[in-house]
């Protein structure tokens, strides 16, 4: 192989859909837009690759923007895909999670969804 064709794999490489990606949110508990019976006790974020604990964070807020979470984020199990922030007991009505995650790739992600509580 010439050094033109070392440099052209190389670049090929580098580019790649996995090492351009960014983690996303894959699914949570309680879901996207749910509506729950009862209270949950906490929130889970899934995400789509793993994140570093020790600088990402889940912060949920009611309806009047008072934070309702308990600062605690955390890994689940050890698993580095998955975080889970505790909550304070909820009142019935809508609720807005807030998550910002840094990636073990160094990229960071971050959104918001809502759900609801209801009586």
């Amino acid at each position: 192989m010439n050094r033109l064709s070392i440099f052209g794999l190389i670049l090929a490489l580098a580019m790649s859909p996995r090492v351009l990606a960014h983690v996303f949110l894959d699914h949570s508990a309680p879901a996207v837009g749910s509506q729950v019976r009862g209270p949950p006790a906490s929130v889970s974020l899934w995400f789509t690759e793993e994140v570093e604990p020790a600088f990402s964070s889940i912060k949920v807020f009611d309806a009047q923007g008072k934070e309702v979470d308990r600062g605690d984020t955390a890994a689940v199990s050890n698993d580095r895909t998955v975080l889970k922030v505790s909550l304070r007991r909820l009142e019935p009505g809508a609720y807005k999670v807030v998550w910002r995650v840094l990636s073990v790739d160094t990229h960071v992600t971050e959104g918001n969804f809502g759900f609801t509580v209801l009586p």
